[in-house]
């Protein structure tokens, strides 16, 4: 009996030795066939080596803003010894003997998924590099993955260098505060790099790692936790040998930097980073790359003047102006067509000065001008003054109905804004003419081509921007030469290769026209309708132009080392008018802030004259014919000799018969086209409507064009 029952108790022990065994070698086989089968994955993730990229004011220091994740990727020997000491004692003592995995951890890891128990972390940093880095591994709590994450843990601690396997861990690990990466904690909490950070500083980066959310601004409980948890941190490079005993006890707990929020993007940034970004777009830049690729972009963005813009419209305008009237703003470097400066608006959706285009109104006359220079015609030509003008079915007045004369040279044409001069002159020359100097000046033929057939159009019945017409201006102020405006100044990418952006200069104007054209426009600030841009300490060219009933008011001028456009609209098209001011005009505020921002962006630089006029003969008496009246004579400039007075203006407004209509609500738009009111400012050289806040009266405008019909041929 008892033989018996010893016989089948071995046989039984011997079938549990037996399963087990055979348990223990399929186990084993499975392993072994997993491990063989499971390779390590391709590439990285793409967010492991994501990169934020950072965008600068023109200096390339001042941040500007910063796109995408927020890591910067340090190579190991750029992390000193004590912050990889201090890790290593945080995560995985046994860094540099283990084989990539902890049995223990990892049983407590799995119980711990199984249970749905929050149990202390079994993973080595080897494993938490692998789940970070490679793509394919989730961050999901299944055995499965737990699986994958130790076979590949295992081969990669036998095909990596265990110092390349810690500097990706320092580089994609979370530390709080949007920091990903050793760099980006360093900056974030201390405000310095990594390679600067104290014992202590790099002791509380080790002790972030386990709850990133809880300690990155400890207060409290919170303050208490990390408090012990950096000491632990501390005692446990003692314990490794990383500090001596004296080191540990000299260790204080650092001091926090204020956690920063996000950069602002509202207002002007946000203006200045959609162009930024559109710009990277067309020059080949994807999304991707601009918010993943650890871009270093450097912009034309100056900030000084950037806040200048902003000082100049904002304490220019009234505190009663309408949230429907728009003013933009742009100012570009004439020797680079890099945009230095803009407004754009409060808001950020829909920016003033890039994205708004209207009416050029009487701005545009400036190409017509330029193509008769280039035709040979000389400042002194003559045109037709005189209110109205017909021309085929279309009859075309000046502001006010006022007449010059039927023999009025250029400057004097400039000068007072006068539109049947430049209708005249636009059938002389053709207008496929001015057509062309308007695209040579860089406004796109698709704004150009609706209306290059109307005989109104050297009247600025085009649409156009304000980068546009400050860009168009400065190829004066340049001599003639035409640079495209650009925001980009360089772009580094991550490996350090860097691109530089600039604009070739292109000349499209001869010097002489260039030099000419600019005489005319100082006459408009000197003694026209833009005397409110006046600059006290140098000299300044420039045009006004007001749309049909004020739905757009503009002012444009240049010094010889900044060109800046100002406008004011409306989206619906009404007049842009402000209590106490009336319906606005290019003269009055567009001038005003146009000024206030010159006199900032000029102060301190040194004055630069223009050169003289080629050859410029004043037509002694502009205003005499067939009964108009007459103004003061003007003086003769004879080229090469500069003159030795400035052409004088009327030195009262012409007088209009008491009982004649006052145009100025034809049919028509900018600047000369009926439909059209432009404010008159030969009233005693004002440049407002009443002259200023206390009167509604508005003046007729001599700036303001006709639309018309159909065109002649000259």
């Amino acid at each position: 009996m008892r033989d018996g029952r010893g016989k089948r108790g071995r046989r039984v022990v011997r079938l549990v030795l037996l399963t087990f065994c055979a348990g223990l070698l399929l186990g084993i086989g499975g392993f072994a066939l997993a491990y063989a089968v499971t390779p390590i994955p391709d590439g990285a993730k793409p967010a492991a080596l994501a990169q934020r990229s950072v965008i600068f004011y023109r200096d390339g220091k001042t941040v500007l803003a910063t796109q995408g994740v927020n890591r910067t990727r340090v190579a190991l020997d750029r992390v000193p010894p004590h912050v990889r000491n201090a890790v290593i004692a945080a995560e995985n003592r046994t860094f540099y003997e283990d084989q990539g995995v902890s049995i223990t951890g990892t049983l407590r890891a799995m119980w711990s998924t199984l249970t749905g128990r929050q149990l202390q972390g079994g993973s080595t940093i080897t494993q938490q590099m692998v789940r970070n880095y490679y793509s394919g591994l989730s961050q999901e709590r299944s055995i499965t993955r737990k699986l994958k994450e130790i076979l590949i843990a295992l081969k990669v601690d036998r095909s990596k260098p265990k110092d390349w396997v810690l500097e990706q861990y320092l580089n994609t690990i979370y530390f709080g505060r949007g920091a990903h990466g050793i760099q980006a904690a360093a900056q974030a909490y201390f405000g310095k790099n990594v390679g600067d950070l104290s014992v202590a500083e790099g002791a509380y980066l080790a002790a972030v790692i386990q709850q990133p959310s809880r300690f990155a601004d400890p207060k409290g409980d919170d303050l208490k936790a990390v408090q012990a948890r950096w000491k632990w941190v501390i005692d446990s490079m003692r314990q490794i040998g990383a500090l001596t005993a004296d080191q540990a006890a000299a260790a204080r707990f650092p001091t926090l930097t204020k956690p920063k929020g996000p950069l602002s993007l509202t207002g002007q940034k946000g203006h200045m980073l959609a162009q930024v970004r559109a710009e990277l777009n067309r020059r080949g830049y994807t999304d991707e790359q601009i918010n993943q690729g650890g871009l270093r972009i450097v912009t034309t963005f100056d900030k000084e003047l950037m806040a200048a813009a902003q000082r100049a419209v904002e304490s220019t305008l009234p505190d009663n102006t309408p949230k429907k009237v728009r003013t933009g703003l742009a100012a570009v470097d004439p020797e680079t067509g890099e945009v230095l400066a803009f407004y754009g608006g409060k808001g950020y959706q829909y920016d003033n000065a890039f994205s708004a285009k209207v009416q050029a109104a009487s701005t545009f006359k400036v190409y017509a001008l330029a193509a008769a220079l280039e035709e040979g015609l000389g400042l002194g030509t003559r045109v037709n003054g005189n209110s109205p003008m017909r021309v085929a079915s279309a009859l075309i007045p000046n502001s006010g109905g006022t007449s010059y004369g039927s023999a009025i040279d250029l400057v004097t044409a400039t000068r007072h804004s006068v539109n049947t001069a430049f209708v005249d002159l636009g059938q002389r020359i053709g207008l496929d003419k001015v057509f062309q100097a308007a695209q040579d000046a860089g406004i796109p033929a698709d704004q150009l081509e609706p209306h290059k057939a109307a005989a109104t159009f050297p009247l600025g019945v085009a649409s156009v921007s304000a980068v546009q017409q400050a860009a168009g201006y400065a190829v004066f102020a340049a001599g003639g030469v035409y640079h495209e405006t650009h925001v980009i100044r360089s772009v580094r990418d991550a490996s350090g290769v860097t691109r530089e952006f600039t604009s070739e200069g292109k000349r499209v104007f001869s010097p002489a026209t260039a030099a000419d054209t600019t005489y005319a426009l100082t006459q408009v600030v000197q003694a026209g309708t833009g005397t409110a841009a006046r600059l006290s300490d140098r000299p300044a060219a420039g045009k006004t132009g007001t749309m049909d009933k004020s739905s757009a008011v503009w002012f444009v001028g240049y010094t010889p080392q900044l060109s800046t456009a100002v406008n004011m609209f409306r989206d619906d098209n009404k007049p842009v008018t402000i209590p106490g001011y009336g319906e606005l005009y290019g003269g009055s505020l567009p001038a005003q802030i146009w000024r206030a921002f010159m006199t900032e962006a000029m102060a301190g630089k040194p004055v630069e004259n223009f050169p003289e006029p080629t050859s410029y003969r004043v037509w002694t008496d502009p205003f005499e014919d067939e009964g108009e009246p007459t103004p003061e004579p003007t003086p003769e400039v004879t080229a090469p000799e500069e003159p030795t007075e400035e052409p004088a203006p009327p030195t009262q407004e012409p007088e209009q018969p008491a009982d004649e209509p006052q145009p100025g609500d034809e049919t028509g738009r900018p600047d000369g086209d009926a439909d059209i009111r432009v404010p008159d400012l030969f009233d005693d050289d004002r440049d407002g409507p009443g002259g200023g806040p206390g009167s509604d009266e508005r003046p007729a405008d001599p700036d303001t064009p006709f639309f018309g019909g159909p065109t002649r041929n000259p």
